[in-house]
Parts: C-alpha cells; structure tokens; sequence
C-alpha cells in the first residue's frame, strides 16, 4: 500500500528524508541519484524504506499511500468487499503509530521527561528547601515513581506490540482484499495510490 513512485520522489525532494537520502547516496557511491535508482536502492536494502517509514510515523504521516473507493460507480459484489477495504484503511492510519519501536516513541520520551522532572524536583526540594529530614521520604517518593514509570512503560510496550499484531495483519488483509477487487475488474489499485503528501505540498 505504499507508492514507491512517491516515496523516490519524497526522498529526493523533501528535505525531511535527507537523512534516508544521504544513506541511498552512501549505496549508489554517488551524490545525485534519480528516482529509478532510489527505486532499485530500495528494493535491494529494505532497511532503507523502513527509514523512510519510521521517519513517516515519528512525523505523524501516513504510510498507507492508498485513498479510499468510491462506493458509487460499484456493483454491489464489489461494494461490500470496497466498503471494507474503506474501513480497513481508516483502522490502519489509527494503528500506524503502533508500528513504530516502542523504544524510539513518544511514549517513552515522555516517560523519560517525566522521571527527568521529578528526579530534578526531589533535588530542589531537598537542597534547596533544606528538607534533609525529609529527604528519605522524598527519595521514598522518587522511587515509587519511578516503579510506576516502569509499570507504565511496560504496559506501554505490551500495548504497542499487541497493535503491531493487529497491524500487520489487517495490512495483509486489506492487500489480499485489495487484490481481489482488482482481479475481478472492480477497481484500479494504480487509481487509489496517492501522488503526494499534502503535509509536503
């Protein structure tokens, strides 16, 4: 579900893909690529594409380059299996983040940031308040946060693994329906693909 047309394209002309454009440079052993070699780079270091993919989701863009069938103009033997593909794509843009390694998310940036803020409150409140007393409690305190942030963390992770699942596999679905609504002449998939971002535009 990805235009590989486009994503040449991206890497190429927008400047948030220059990362992943320096490395498909480093592999072509040259500085100015088309986008048929980036096409070819792709195919042959899978890694790259899955750069491209991450920065996508860490960037809340969508990797589903597909836009939904219009329902209108299909017999009804299409229509339901296209009202699915409809619903299957929306489920997909909501899952994407999931996608993403739970170790490079938001999440845990924000859990670390946290921790961060309370670790540097218990030193202002001890050093700066003279609470030295107190200071076993606060600590007290500190750490059962800290055993909450990792609670957390871990629910986190098991909740981004579980998404994971339920992504990939309604991904091969929607394909495998995809698929089938073009063999049996109900759509085009070339039609559905989506040229460009309208975030990059």
């Amino acid at each position: 579900m990805i235009n590989l047309d486009r994503v040449a394209r991206e890497i190429k002309t927008v400047g948030l893909y220059d990362i992943v454009l320096q490395d498909v440079q480093r592999v072509a052993g040259k500085n100015r690529v088309n986008e048929a070699e980036i096409i070819q780079i792709l195919d042959k270091n899978p890694q790259l594409l899955e750069d491209y993919m991450q920065t996508n989701v860490e960037y809340n863009l969508s990797n589903i380059h597909l836009k939904d069938i219009k329902l209108d103009d299909l017999k009804d033997d299409c229509k339901s299996k296209a009202q699915l593909v409809n619903v299957n794509l929306a489920r997909l843009k909501e899952l994407e983040k999931y996608t993403l390694d739970f170790e490079q998310s938001a999440t845990l940036v924000i859990i670390f940031s946290i921790e961060f803020f309370v670790l540097f409150s218990v030193q202002y409140f001890i050093v700066l308040l003279n609470l030295k007393e107190w200071q076993g409690w606060i600590y007290s305190l500190f750490a059962s946060t800290v055993a909450l942030a990792y609670w957390y963390g871990k629910k986190q992770s098991r909740l981004y693994a579980k998404n994971k699942k339920i992504y990939d596999a309604l991904y091969i679905q929607t394909l495998g329906l995809i698929e089938e609504l073009e063999d049996a002449g109900c759509i085009k998939k070339s039609e559905l693909m989506i040229e460009e971002c309208e975030e990059h535009v």
